[in-house]
């Protein structure tokens, strides 16, 4: 009578071991659009809008102002803010080890399962038990849409208008010399954002890192830089040029904390003495 023949033991170590060594993320990822938004405000509006608002950048106390004739234009300038969209996929199918454990009669000495012998672990005071070693099969997905400003943090959808495009980028580009955002920053954030691989990872099936859409979309902006000829203070003021909009806008709780700390000293101890 034959002897069957003994199944081969399968070592899923060794087989995590070398496939993770082998493993190699492919990324789609599709070539960056650029869009310069046209400039739909004059800046002679954006001058005259300037001109109302100028008293404000000077004020003390939250309601004392200079006169107007104190404050001066002294410089207006156009540029063009950066943002990054950015629409991502990422995908992985992978393995990771895992451990289960089977609990057995006490009097059990010897298990076989697939033809592999398992020999139970006594416990004082408890069931006895063997460990079968394999892999468990899972797959993550993570999708994400980002805006990004010039330093690379998450920008607010609201902080950028819609508009038409100039129909030549590149000139426009060259004439304010704009400079462009960095070919591969968009890029290297959202990889750190979506591509995680987990740390029980034993060996990957398919991993991919798509971007889809990548565009970075310049808007114009007006600076216009004002001096308080009495005092030789300078401050700036923006505006969007295509909605004429204020941005950058000093929040209420700044200017209070500002306002606060701009009280003279002397005045603070006197009101503390009369308490």
């Amino acid at each position: 009578m034959e002897e069957a023949s003994e199944e081969t033991f399968v070592d899923y170590a060794t087989i995590a071991l070398e496939h993770h060594a082998l493993s190699i993320c492919t990324d789609k990822i599709v070539p960056r659009k650029t869009v310069v938004y046209e400039t739909l405000v004059d800046p002679t509006v954006i001058k005259v809008t300037g001109e109302r608002l100028k008293r404000r950048l000077f004020t003390k106390f939250l309601v004392l102002r200079p006169k107007p004739a104190l404050v001066q234009l002294v410089s207006m300038t156009k540029y063009y803010e950066p943002y990054i969209v950015i629409n991502a996929r990422y995908f992985l199918d992978y393995y990771r080890m895992c451990d289960y454990s089977v609990y057995v009669d006490n009097e059990v000495r010897e298990v076989i399962l697939l033809n592999q012998k398992f020999y139970p672990e006594k416990h004082p005071n408890a069931v006895s038990s063997i460990t079968l070693q394999g892999e468990e099969r899972l797959v993550v997905e993570n999708k994400a849409f980002f805006m990004l400003a010039k330093d690379g943090k998450e920008a607010n959808l609201e902080t950028l208008p819609s508009a038409p495009s100039e129909k030549n980028p590149e000139e426009t580009i060259t004439k304010y010399c704009i400079a462009e955002v960095d070919s591969t920053a968009d890029i290297n954030f959202v990889r750190k954002k979506l591509v995680q691989r987990p740390e029980n990872l034993s060996r990957i099936v398919d991993e991919v890192f798509e971007v889809g859409e990548r565009v970075v979309i310049y808007a114009p902006r007006f600076k216009l830089q004002y001096i308080h000829t009495q005092t030789g203070q300078e401050k700036s003021i923006e505006f969007d040029g295509v909605t004429a909009k204020r941005i950058n806008v000093e929040g209420i709780f700044s200017i209070l904390i500002r306002a606060i700390k701009s009280v003279p000293k002397a005045i603070i101890e006197k009101q503390g003495k009369t308490h």
